[in-house]
């Protein structure tokens, strides 16, 4: 294989780790230092500059190691041209061959979605510049250019084998304005990395998701959003957009300029354009007294009117099989007062003691199955529960301990229900308050990898709201119990106000106009491949059984970074007629083909659920 392939396969590690590194930084802390290990720069000071005043004082000490460091730099050039004479160099052309074929992985956050492509078709520029520059050459070679993000989206929305870029390196916060509460950032730049930078000017984002780690120009392109009854979603943050086109040159979008195309492409999907620039409308940054607390049906339904009134951010957690509802409140904290102090009635350990019992009670029952099996058999057991002392399960956080419960037995109903049972427990011991920046009170830990379905419709309006929102998770509830289905914690529910852009979930001119969106889950708790396999059928039967049942009667549609394209012909026609219903699919197909012509922005997703005309299709 030679030296070619060698590098060829460390090249492929190397960008495949450097993707999953940049996407899933929020998830392992230690990544970044891995990415840039610590040099012993004494030492290279010293080799660089053997005369300065602080080597002369280590001269002698150091010698015998320089010496040292001479004697293997010797030997290193005797291996390497023994190698060279023994192993015949492969010629030069062979190596750009086998460099430009080098194929990397792409993945998703959640592992859900992943394709393989070129690594030359993986492109990262560094400014706007050179962005033009890529989409220019791709448009004229009709090579496929997607933008994608931080990879987090449950469906792979930015995913293209044939060719990607991501605008990572795009990362600069360009200007802030004081006097008007606006940032314009860079696409590539995070949302922690943004918040960050705003919180000496005393400016905040005014809403976020529960994750900080998408790219803005990602989590405005999908129309991600974080939940308020008076609070739209984030892509109505947006005043003007620079968006670099195949078809147009780059062009600048805001609604005095060109108001249709300006809503059309605030939340275009990433089909229109890629978004190289963008002004944010921000807020004073404030902190939030966040209270959580549990309750029932009956109570939700009596004061939920209320809540959504009172409430700056509210969000509930239904929990399946159970009569729990944690209920999520946050407000600012008054100007002038100084946060207040809360003790808990329960400490961490306390909370999650029932997580940690049925932990114990299920690796109990496998040593006794274990043992039985070994008595009965002279062949020992093939798998085994992993033991306390293989797992400490003390050390580990709330999601975590779930997810090692999940997946014990992940598909077993009456296992799925004994956890969201220690679940309720964990949360009514839980109850309590705290204090913090918004930023960090409504950024919530998820879980681990997940199949997730959402879907956003309207309840009304705040001043007459029509508890359709609690209908449509009650009758989710029954659902679930009546088909017997393994459905983990929680269902999330979450309120939002109406956006201005054409393609936003919760479009709509009604000024007070009420949206709710609601997600189911599974988690994918395990690396077996198999077992994966058989969680996202099952997760995919439960997705259809609420579709069939709610979707219509509640004219809820699926968020754009949560669509599985079906996989059978009378069901993607559903789909697309569904579309096409609520949004303005041929207003945004007419402002693809002129802002994309040669259709390089594309990927499966659009190409399936935006087909265009057969006269216009896609490369």
């Amino acid at each position: 294989m030679g030296m070619a392939s060698a590098l060829t396969r460390n090249g492929r590690h190397i960008l495949r780790n450097n993707y999953r590194a940049f996407s899933l930084t929020f998830q392992n802390p230690n990544i970044p230092e891995i990415l840039a290990p610590k040099v012993p720069y004494r030492r290279w000071d010293y080799l660089v500059n053997p005369f300065s005043s602080t080597s002369r004082a280590r001269e002698g000490e150091e010698f015998s190691e320089w010496k040292k460091y001479v004697g293997y730099a010797v030997l290193l050039a005797g291996c390497g041209a023994a190698t060279y004479y023994t192993f015949p160099y492969p010629d030069a052309g062979a190596v750009q061959e086998e460099a430009q074929h080098n194929v990397s992985v792409i993945s998703n956050w959640s592992g859900t979605h992943e394709v393989e492509v070129e690594s030359q078709n993986y492109v990262q520029p560094e400014s706007l510049e050179e962005l033009e520059r890529i989409v220019n050459e791709a448009n004229k070679k009709r090579k496929k250019l997607r933008p994608v993000g931080s990879g987090l989206s449950p469906n792979g929305i930015g995913l293209n084998e044939q060719g990607m870029v991501n605008l990572a390196l795009m990362d600069k916060v360009l200007h802030v304005d004081l006097h008007n509460n606006t940032v314009r950032v860079q696409a590539g730049l995070t949302v922690s990395n943004l918040v960050d930078y705003l919180r000496p000017y005393g400016l905040t984002m005014q809403n976020f998701a529960s994750i900080r780690e998408q790219q803005i120009g990602g989590i405005t392109q999908v129309g991600a959003h974080g939940t308020g009854a008076r609070l739209p979603p984030v892509d109505e943050q947006v005043v003007d957009i620079k968006l670099v086109t195949p078809g147009k040159g780059t062009i600048d979008l805001s609604a005095e300029k060109d108001p249709e195309l300006f809503y059309l492409a605030r939340c275009g999907l990433g089909g229109l354009g890629i978004v190289a620039e963008i002004t944010l409308q921000c807020v004073p940054s404030h902190q939030l007294v966040e209270h959580t607390f549990v309750s029932n049906i009956k109570e939700v339904r009596k004061k939920h009117k209320k809540w959504l009134a009172d409430n700056k951010h509210l969000r509930y957690m239904w929990i399946p099989y159970t009569d729990t509802i944690v209920v999520v409140q946050c407000n600012p904290l008054p100007e002038g007062e100084d946060p207040p102090k809360f003790s808990a009635i329960y400490g961490n350990d306390e909370a999650l003691q029932h997580l940690h019992n049925l932990y114990k009670e299920h690796e109990r029952k496998h040593k006794l199955e274990e043992t039985s099996i070994v008595k009965n058999s002279e062949d020992k057991p093939s798998g085994q529960v992993p033991s306390s002392a293989d797992v400490d399960v003390n050390e580990l956080s709330f999601t975590e301990l779930r997810d090692k419960l999940l997946s014990l037995n992940p598909l077993d109903k009456n296992h799925v229900m004994k956890v969201n049972l220690a679940e309720a427990e964990y949360w009514k011991k839980s109850e309590g308050y705290r204090v913090g920046w918004s930023d960090e009170i409504l950024g919530f830990d998820c879980g681990g990898q997940q199949w997730v379905s959402e879907v956003c419709f309207p309840v009304g309006t705040l001043t007459k709201p029509n508890l359709k929102d609690i209908d449509y998770v009650e009758e989710a509830i029954k659902l679930i119990k009546n088909e017997k289905i393994p459905a983990p914690a929680p269902i999330e529910q979450r309120w939002t106000a109406c956006s201005r852009s054409s393609m936003s979930l919760a479009s709509c001119s009604v000024p007070d106009a009420l949206y709710s969106w609601v997600g189911i889950i599974m988690y994918m708790p395990t690396p077996d491949s198999d077992q994966r396999k058989t969680i996202t059928n099952e997760f995919f039967k439960y997705r259809l059984a609420t579709q069939k049942q709610l979707w219509d009667k509640y004219s809820a549609y699926e968020h754009w970074a949560k669509i599985e394209i079906p996989d059978n012909e009378e069901e993607l026609t559903w789909v697309r007629e569904r579309i096409k219903k609520n949004f303005p699919v041929d207003s945004y197909n007419k402002a693809r083909t002129e802002l994309d012509p040669n259709h390089i922005l594309s990927n499966a997703f659009l190409e399936t659920l935006f087909p265009l005309p057969s006269n216009e299709s896609e490369v």
